[in-house]
C-alpha cells in the first residue's frame, strides 16, 4: 500500500475502534509494546550503523555572511567538534522560507541550548541574501545563528538549490538520486560536519526530503495520537494543514514547494 492509501486509511477525523475492557486493553498494548522495542532496537542499531558511515573531507573553503560579518564553515563550529547544518529553504528574493522548513525551525529553539552543551552546534544555512534571512527571522522571533550561502556554492555542492544555469548543465542530483525533472527553487535537508584537532573537517552525513522528520518533535506527539498526523488532503503531508506560527487561521493554502499562498492570491 503506498503512503497516501495508508494516509487515506489512518485519518479518519472520527476513530472507530473495538471498546475492549482494561483486562483485554492491557493484553493487547502488551503485545504492541514488543512491536515498539523492536523498532527502538532497530534504531538503536541503524544509529550506530551511521556514525560507522566514512567521511570525506571537505576541501573547498566556503564563506558565509552572518550578522557578525564573514564567516567560514570551520567558525560555524564555535569551538565545537561536531556541526548540524539544516538546509533551509528560503531563495533569494523570497518574502518569507518554506512552511515546512519553518514548522522545524519551531523545534530547533529548545535543543539548541543542550546541543551546545554536548558539543554540537547547530546552524541554519539559505541561499537568501543576509537581509532577506534577517527579516524573516525577526518576525518569527527565531534566535538561532542562521546564515547565507548567497555568495558561497555550498548549496549547490550539497544538492539543496537548483537555478536554470545549473540545471542546463545537465541532470541534478537531490536525495543521492539524479533527477532531469528538478524545478527551479530550493530543497530542504540535513548535513552534519566534524572538525578534528588540526582543523581538519569532514561531512559525515546528509538525510534529505522525509529523512529530516525526526527532528520534528510535532509529529512524534501527533503519531501518539488517535488521529496521528491527520493529514487528510489534497497533498497528505504536511503541506495540507501546517502554517508559519503566525497564520494559522489566516486560510490560504500550501503550493507543491512548500511556499505559503494567501486566499486572496488564491481567488485572483
Amino acid at each position: 500500500m503506498n503512503r497516501q492509501a495508508i494516509l487515506r486509511s489512518d485519518r479518519n477525523p472520527e476513530p472507530h475502534h473495538a471498546v475492549v475492557s482494561r483486562e483485554e486493553w492491557i493484553a493487547v498494548r502488551t503485545r504492541f509494546l514488543e512491536r515498539e522495542k523492536e523498532l527502538t532496537r532497530l534504531r538503536d542499531r541503524l544509529s550506530a550503523e551511521r556514525r560507522e558511515l566514512p567521511w570525506v573531507k571537505v576541501e573547498k573553503s566556503y564563506v558565509f555572511d552572518s550578522p557578525q560579518g564573514k564567516v567560514t564553515l570551520g567558525d560555524l563550529f564555535d569551538g565545537r567538534s561536531q556541526l548540524i547544518v539544516y538546509h533551509f529553504m528560503l531563495g533569494p528574493g523570497w518574502k518569507e522560507g518554506c512552511v515546512g522548513c519553518s514548522f522545524l525551525a519551531d523545534h530547533i529553539g529548545g535543543a539548541l541550548q543542550h546541543l551546545i552543551q554536548h558539543d554540537v552546534s547547530l546552524v541554519v544555512v539559505s541561499r537568501a541574501p543576509l537581509p532577506e534571512i534577517e527579516s524573516f527571522k525577526r518576525r518569527m522571533g527565531w534566535s538561532f545563528p542562521w546564515v547565507s550561502s548567497f555568495h558561497s556554492e555550498f548549496n549547490f555542492d550539497y544538492h539543496v538549490s537548483f537555478t536554470k544555469d545549473r540545471m542546463a548543465l545537465g541532470p541534478t542530483y537531490y536525495n543521492f538520486q539524479a533527477r532531469t525533472s528538478q524545478t527551479e527553487g530550493e530543497a530542504s535537508g540535513v548535513s552534519v560536519f566534524y572538525k578534528d584537532g588540526r582543523g581538519a573537517i569532514y561531512h559525515t552525513y546528509s538525510s534529505y526530503a522525509r529523512g529530516d522528520e525526526g527532528l520534528l518533535g510535532a509529529y512524534n506527539y501527533l503519531d501518539l495520537t488517535p488521529k496521528g498526523r491527520n493529514e487528510t488532503g489534497p497533498n497528505y503531508n504536511l503541506t495540507d494543514w501546517v502554517r508559519h506560527h503566525d497564520r494559522y487561521g489566516a486560510g490560504g493554502y500550501v503550493d507543491t514547494t512548500g511556499r505559503y499562498v494567501a486566499a486572496k492570491e488564491r481567488q485572483s
